[in-house]
């Protein structure tokens, strides 16, 4: 083989991989202008729920207990480092493990961890913060649902975790927390390029029948119905 019908054919393998890497990211901005538009079941609207983002990730925030769901009874209080019992709002969200255990913050960002976490090489977790208040703005969309759709969103969120013989959520013993007031647990599936955080948050919007986009890799995608 020359070195000119090697040279061909690592412009050609570039040339695939840019133009992968293109259509993705224009696939990324323009599938999330798609609505899936919220269905009404005709119920009350009485319980608050929020989308929140921190610039990468979306979270589902949900009331800490009512007389639906008591979700201090699966992620319990003492799995944070406050071990405070007086939290209102939990927010939960799924992601990448690498991603959430090692990367704080982009500046940490490890091209294995990128690699692994884009190509469904990784293992996944649910990342559950609990809140006193949440406040709206940019970044925090507040969203009324019914009892019904509610029961359906804590289907959806409970169904991602994984859970030992005893049905328990499985804590990650690790010092990775973001703050005193959050833990990680183990989850399913695996997270790629195709299927983010905020593709599985999108996805709980959807499962409680409220608006969302066809698709979307970022939160951009979500908060854009949001306005």
């Amino acid at each position: 083989m020359t070195v000119k019908t090697v040279l061909i054919y690592a412009l050609k393998v570039i040339g695939i991989i840019l133009g992968v890497v293109i259509i993705y990211v224009l696939l990324g901005l323009l599938i999330p202008y798609i609505p899936v538009s919220a269905k009404d079941d005709g119920e009350k609207k009485d319980i608050p729920i929020y989308i929140y983002t921190n610039g990468v990730h979306t979270d589902i925030v949900m009331p800490v207990r009512n007389d639906l769901k008591d979700w201090s009874l699966m992620i319990p209080f003492a799995d944070t480092k406050s071990k405070k019992t007086d939290y209102n709002y939990v927010g939960i969200g799924w992601g990448d493990k690498g991603f959430y255990l090692d990367t704080p913050t982009w500046a940490d960002l490890k091209f294995s961890t990128a690699v692994k976490a884009a190509f469904w090489l990784s293992d996944s977790a649910m990342h559950c913060t609990y809140y006193y208040t949440m406040k709206e703005g940019e970044d925090c969309k507040m969203i009324m649902i019914s009892r019904n759709q509610y029961e359906n969103l804590v289907k959806f969120v409970e169904d991602k975790f994984d859970k030992d013989q005893n049905g328990k959520f499985m804590l990650i013993p690790t010092d990775a927390v973001y703050g005193d007031n959050d833990a990680f647990y183990d989850a399913k599936g695996t997270y790629s390029f195709l299927y983010t955080c905020n593709t599985w948050s999108n996805n709980a919007l959807k499962a409680a029948g409220q608006k969302a986009a066809l698709w979307t890799p970022s939160d951009f995608g979500i908060f854009q119905h949001y306005k």
